[in-house]
């Protein structure tokens, strides 16, 4: 697909199918989150992959936006290994990065998905026991839409930009 495409066809999908991500298209999407790029490439992330039954449980104890999708991709930042000083960290904009890399990258490979930012970081941490280090920074439901499941109306909705672009 031309990248152009890829960004214009993008949407926060909110039904999935049971249909199962194939293995080939799920390492291809983590692939492009690995070459993502990072601050001094510093690569402070892990990313979380959850399929099985136990794990979509715990999922859903931290949220009820998983849509019914077959894999959660937790997106999570390691604090002790990002690029920071004593004003800043760069751990989630390194981990956001990398997420829009994956969703990205999904749907160039016809694979739906949608950004989750409203989760209990602390049932997420719990119950997939990470350490103190790695925080849960988005959530990113991966599949295949159902028949009747459409962007939002909002979805094409975007400001000119003269509205957003500010030449100096």
């Amino acid at each position: 697909m031309e990248f152009n495409e890829v960004i214009k066809n993008r949407f926060a999908c909110r039904k999935f199918s049971d249909k199962p991500l194939e293995k080939e298209k799920l390492d291809m999407i983590l692939e492009a989150g690995r070459i993502a790029p990072t601050a001094k490439n510093k690569q402070p992330f892990k990313v979380v992959v959850v399929s099985t039954p136990n794990g979509i449980a715990s999922i859903d104890k931290a949220t009820s936006c998983r849509y019914n999708a077959p894999v959660v991709l937790v997106v999570c930042g390691n604090k002790d290994e990002a690029f920071s000083n004593e004003v800043m960290s760069t751990y989630e904009m390194d981990s956001s990065i990398v997420a829009t890399h994956m969703m990205l990258e999904a749907t160039n490979l016809g694979v739906n998905n949608i950004w989750i930012e409203l989760f209990d970081k602390d049932i997420i941490s719990k119950e997939f026991d990470l350490p103190s280090n790695l925080i849960p920074v988005c959530l990113l439901p991966v599949g295949y839409k159902t028949d009747d499941c459409t962007p939002s109306h909002l979805h094409t909705e975007r400001k000119p930009l003269e509205d957003i672009v500010i030449y100096k």
